[in-house]
């Protein structure tokens, strides 16, 4: 049963994935960043918060 009411994270990358690490880029794709300024919403689970954490210096996060 899925929880509707889990916490959510809306991310906006705000710096450009250009010359970053192989592993910062995987980041960003799963969290399905795809261009720069683009808005996903994510559920607030431990692979997403590592993943965030990794590229935090990229990301502008905000809890919904």
């Amino acid at each position: 049963m899925v929880d509707i009411h889990r916490k959510q994270f809306t991310v906006t990358l705000v710096r450009s994935l250009n010359g970053r690490l192989r592993s910062h880029k995987a980041c960003a794709v799963g969290l399905g960043i795809r261009r720069m300024y683009q808005t996903v919403t994510i559920a607030d689970t431990p692979e997403n918060r590592g993943m965030i954490n990794k590229i935090s210096y990229m990301l502008n996060v905000q809890e919904v």
